[in-house]
């Protein structure tokens, strides 16, 4: 279902008199879902600030993900963009959100629908493309991320980054999105820290990740339990692991689902059990990795040796490419990438 606003001069740098935010969920009745992990953000103060953290958008092109009541979409219009593109899936938030598109000072375009499985690459324009190895195109993601979706969708962002597919199709598309405050602590953490996980790995071998600021929880409506960090995303011209997504992914998740042990412990899981007597040391070999490391000691090359070094070993070995201790899930399913997350629990 897509709502679409008329075209308007983008040198309107203001929008019309417009209730604020607190009058909108009044007068509309809203109120933030529990179970779709909603909160509410009013001060126009930090939502100004937010889409400051995106950079200059002034006449680029700007999806808005879960924009609600449309706090975070107002601050975008003050900064002048091209276009807009929002979407939402819950309809509650559709004619507050096409009462902006009315006042939109620039074209807006209203989509329901579940970013998780939503395709922008026929959202922008193709004027805007540009080559992966040129400067990021004048396009950017900005949201407030529900948190019970947060985790999947940078995982499957990941994803489509590496394939250059989806909003990456028009070249290195960055992104500013609200975390948890310990998810986007564990998305910028360093080696040697206690929050290093495989999300850390993962952000960090496809973006540059920049922790902006934090926001309190005491901010949104209803106050959530934790403070939420802003963090800004720039896809890296070149990964510092270049192997398939899936494998990275693969190797990555085994080595710290035993986030404390040594590391020898996690890249047992990559091999059935007749294999590690001869499999397990040979891999720590051909890497030049000590064994008795601990996952948050291992540095992006020093990870990246040891995906090379087992996809040296599968090229020799193919069956065990597709070996998983722990697949629950059929091939194919989102879930594939995620399983428990017991590997980002703070320990």
């Amino acid at each position: 279902m897509m709502i679409k606003a008329g075209v308007k001069s983008v040198e309107q740098l203001r929008l019309p008199p417009l209730p604020t935010i607190k009058e909108i969920i009044q007068l509309y009745k809203l109120r933030a879902l529990k179970q779709l992990s909603q909160n509410f953000l009013l001060d126009m103060r930090l939502t100004n600030k937010i889409v400051k953290a995106a950079g200059d958008i002034r006449g680029g092109e700007v999806m808005e993900v879960g924009p609600g009541p449309g706090g975070i979409t107002r601050s975008i219009l003050g900064r002048s963009p091209s276009k807009v593109i929002l979407i939402e899936k819950d309809q509650r938030f559709l004619p507050v959100l096409q009462m902006l598109a009315d006042a939109s000072p620039c074209p807006m375009s209203v989509y329901k629908g579940d970013i998780l499985t939503f395709n922008m690459e026929k959202m922008f324009s193709e004027k805007s493309r540009r080559e992966w190895t040129e400067e990021p195109p004048n396009i950017h993601l900005i949201g407030n991320l529900p948190f019970n979706v947060s985790t999947h969708l940078i995982i499957l962002w990941l994803k489509h980054i590496h394939e250059r597919t989806n909003a990456w199709r028009f070249g290195r598309v960055a992104m500013t999105l609200t975390f948890q405050q310990e998810v986007a602590e564990r998305m910028v953490a360093p080696v040697m820290t206690a929050q290093r996980c495989r999300l850390s790995v993962m952000c960090q071998n496809w973006c540059r990740v920049y922790h902006k600021f934090t926001i309190p929880g005491s901010a949104f409506l209803p106050k959530p339990e934790v403070n939420v960090g802003v963090v800004h995303l720039v896809p890296l011209e070149q990964p510092h692991i270049d192997l398939p997504f899936k494998m990275v992914e693969k190797v990555v998740r085994c080595i710290f689902s035993f986030r404390q042990k040594y590391c020898i412990r996690g890249v047992e899981t990559l091999f059935p059990k007749g294999f590690h007597e001869e499999g397990v040391p040979k891999l720590f070999q051909r890497a030049d990795i000590n064994p008795h490391l601990r996952p948050f000691q291992l540095t992006l090359p020093e990870i990246g040796r040891i995906c090379h070094a087992y996809n040296e070993i599968i090229q020799q070995h193919p069956s065990y490419a597709s070996y998983n201790n722990r697949r629950k899930k059929e091939e194919g399913d989102l879930d594939e990438y995620f399983y428990e997350n017991e590997d980002d629990q703070l320990e």
